[in-house]
């Protein structure tokens, strides 16, 4: 059986001190060192074929270089991408990313603290529907970074939890704006329970109020096509006639796509249709629905960005806060 390399066998290789490999290898920090330095140690590594030793480093920098990144629904196609962007900057660092489905359930996400305590993870990155920055304290006292993923206007607290959001009630004002801009006079809105159901529905009855307009929101159960299709053929049959239809997430507007579809209801023509997220599907639906994008790759990259900024000491002190823009997207169904 061939002996595994070690930190030694790269130095040798590379021609710098075991100290310096154990600093880009071992889970230290690169910055210090020059890097062309860096690029020789990585190259004489992967050359060698060298593997960390995760249980010789955990013991030694108390560190498990495991991030935990919890969603809501693994099956809503929006956090596939938010996840990856997370992934992307996590593995740059040297850390796997463990992906856990909380199903937006108050006592899912209250488990999730109970499995981090155990010393699983390093920090999170988490899009949480129930759980608040006192409820994550107890990560913070057990030296667990948190980042959060908000869908509202975060102003930052005591507590190091950094909040990374997209404000989504601005994001919703300018949708219904548009619409009313379009000639639509009657715009109803679907939309799940919780997450952000309430900021976009805040921001749909804004702009609807400045313009005297009258709402009607169908809240359903979850954010899914189903519960979309459920809620579009409750409104055509509320009598209410909108001309226009605004879904708090894209399932949710392909699901009402599908529901007038199937009443011989034509899109954009009779009732135009908007959504939210910009998920892969999104353009390739017929009509191509417009929406609204948030980047959530880049949303992913920037959350474990500054998750890695806490790890390594970069950023102190109480939580920051950062906006991300959102853009809409016109296409067919509008």
């Amino acid at each position: 059986m061939a002996r595994r390399a070690t930190q030694k066998d790269v130095a040798l290789r590379a021609g710098v001190s075991q100290a310096a490999v154990s600093m880009v290898l071992g889970g230290g920090v690169e910055s210090s060192l020059p890097s062309e330095t860096v690029e020789r140690i990585k190259s004489a590594a992967k050359e060698l074929g060298y593997v960390p030793n995760r249980l010789a480093r955990a013991l030694k920098t108390r560190r498990t270089m495991t991030i935990a990144c919890v969603v809501p629904d693994i099956t809503n196609p929006f956090y596939p991408a938010l996840i990856r962007g997370v992934q992307k900057i996590a593995q740059t660092h040297g850390y796997d990313v463990i992906t856990l489905n909380s199903d937006g359930d108050a006592g899912s996400e209250r488990h999730f603290i109970e499995w981090a305590l155990e010393g699983r993870v390093d920090g999170v990155v988490g899009v949480f529907f129930t759980l608040r920055a006192t409820d994550l304290k107890v990560l913070l006292d057990h030296s667990i970074a948190v980042v959060r993923i908000e869908s509202s206007r975060k102003m930052g607290g005591a507590l190091p939890i950094d909040d990374i959001f997209v404000d989504s009630r601005s994001a919703a004002t300018e949708v219904v704006q548009r619409l009313i801009a379009l000639g639509h006079q009657r715009i109803a809105m679907v939309a799940g329970i919780g997450g952000p159901q309430g900021v976009r529905v805040e921001g749909y009855r804004e702009a609807l109020a400045a313009h005297h307009l009258e709402p009607l929101v169908v809240i359903e159960h979850s954010f899914t096509e189903t519960a979309g299709h459920d809620a579009a053929n409750a409104i055509l049959d509320s009598g209410f006639a909108p001309t226009a239809i605004f879904a708090a997430n894209d399932l949710m507007a392909i699901g009402a796509m599908q529901a007038l579809r199937n009443r011989k209801i034509a899109v954009p023509d009779q009732i135009a249709v908007v959504g939210f997220d910009n998920i892969a599907a999104a353009p390739l639906v017929t009509p191509a629905l417009t929406t609204v994008t948030q980047f959530q790759d880049r949303m992913g990259e920037r959350a474990a960005e500054i998750l890695l900024q806490r790890l390594s000491g970069a950023i102190s002190g109480p939580g920051t806060v950062h906006e991300m823009p959102f853009e809409l997207i016109e296409r067919g169904s509008v």
